[in-house]
């Protein structure tokens, strides 16, 4: 019996696909994550309470992940490019319309809104256009890609809080906003859809002269989306991402505000959501390689599980180094999560509607993203401490973690 081909290697402009994806992620993400720099100058200009400030992030979160099967579908139909530079265009537009507000409701609009709507043009469309391009190293190529997000969190946010301690926050926005058009359109400009996930005109003419059906040659492999909803591996998965959102968004929100309630100083509390960051692009680099070889189904389930026990090192800390460390682990834990995902949905579903796929998947985390830090900062705001949240947060984390086995006994099975 002849053992199975080798998988084919993956083109070079495969790898132009991953870094365009790296650049546009850490652009969409270091905007969104930089929000942490620009809380205090926030709740200071319109004398709001941390709830209420915590309402554009958590409305910014919401919007992109609820709309990110909005964002896959347009680039399943028109193609990543057009989708990704559009919304690398609201992304700016948001932030300069933020620079101008004169209220919180306004920030809310320009913030929350339109660069949620930005971000759900851009995220779905960038992770799923790399997944097609490769089979032997998808693991690795998906925990590259991704590690954008980490890199993003770990520099923007310090350029912002840098930018913050020399100018009024509002041109430090519109510097930020300036950076998004000139970095984050370049690398969208060089997303392109895969040959496996685009229509093959001549080979389709060709076998259409043979009596094949043009639509059985023109469409990738994989399910439709509406075939995966009827997987139960799918909303296995969905319920695992649901679970785990929460606890994966408060610590952006909120862990700096921490840090500051214990004494550490402003640009080192910003600097813990770089520290975030840091152990981001650690856990997307290592847990992608290792997935490959330990599963992505496994590696998912150990990732879920340390995310919730990094928890408890935020409830014990009370000096710098106990809050460093934390980011760092919870860093590399969510890291790992946000990594294995888009991977597994190409595993799972393959490419024929993954953009689409991953925007389903994705909008679990709305909710938790809305309400997560909203609810956070409520509970802060009345108990005068984060203990209730810490508690919550790794209660949540251990029932995404049953989730997520139940995705790998069924892959098993």
């Amino acid at each position: 019996m002849q053992p199975p081909p080798a998988p084919a290697e993956e083109p070079p402009y495969a790898w132009v696909v991953v870094w365009a994806c790296f650049g546009s992620l850490a652009v969409i993400f270091g905007v969104a994550y930089s929000f942490a720099a620009f809380f205090e100058s926030f709740a200071r200009e319109f004398d709001a309470q941390r709830a209420d400030v915590s309402l554009v992030f958590g409305l910014c979160g919401l919007i992109y992940f609820v709309l990110g099967v909005g964002g896959g579908m347009l680039a399943d139909r028109f193609g990543p490019r057009v989708t990704c530079v559009s919304g690398m265009v609201l992304i700016a537009t948001g932030l300069l319309g933020t620079s101008l507000s004169g209220s919180m409701g306004a920030v809310v609009l320009s913030y929350g809104v339109c660069i949620g709507l930005g971000i759900a043009l851009v995220y779905t469309p960038a992770i799923g256009c790399v997944q097609p391009w490769f089979t032997r190293r998808r693991g690795l190529a998906s925990g590259i890609a991704s590690a954008g997000i980490g890199a993003g969190t770990l520099v923007v946010p310090l350029v912002a809080s840098a930018l913050i301690a020399t100018l009024p926050w509002r041109d430090a926005m519109r510097l930020v906003a300036l950076g998004v058009l000139l970095l984050g359109v370049a690398c969208a400009w060089l997303m392109r859809r895969a040959p496996v996930a685009s229509a093959p005109l001549a080979g389709a003419h060709a076998a259409g002269g043979a009596g094949v059906s043009l639509a059985a040659v023109n469409t990738p492999p994989g399910l439709t989306l509406r075939q995966t909803l009827r997987q139960r591996s799918f909303w296995w998965l969905y319920a695992a991402t649901v679970l785990a959102a929460p606890t994966m968004f408060v610590p952006f929100a909120h862990v700096s505000a921490a840090a500051r309630d214990a004494g550490i100083d402003n640009a080192a509390a910003v600097g813990l959501v770089g520290l975030i960051g840091i152990g981001s692009l650690v856990g997307r680099f290592s847990m992608g390689a290792l997935a490959d070889r330990l599963g992505r189904g496994l590696t998912l389930v150990l990732m879920q599980g340390s995310m919730g026990a990094s928890y408890l090192l935020w409830g014990a800390a009370d000096g710098y180094t106990a809050f460093a460390v934390f980011a760092l682990w919870f860093g590399l834990s969510y890291g790992g999560i946000v990594s294995l995902l888009p991977a597994l949905c190409m595993d799972l579903f393959g490419a024929r509607a993954l953009a689409s796929v991953i925007g389903t998947l994705y909008s679990g985390a709305a909710l938790g993203n809305l309400l997560g830090p909203v609810l956070a900062g409520r509970a802060f705001d009345q108990l005068g401490g984060y203990g209730l949240v810490i508690g919550v947060g790794m209660a949540l984390s251990v029932l995404a973690t049953v989730a997520s086995a139940r995705v790998v006994r069924r892959v098993v099975g």
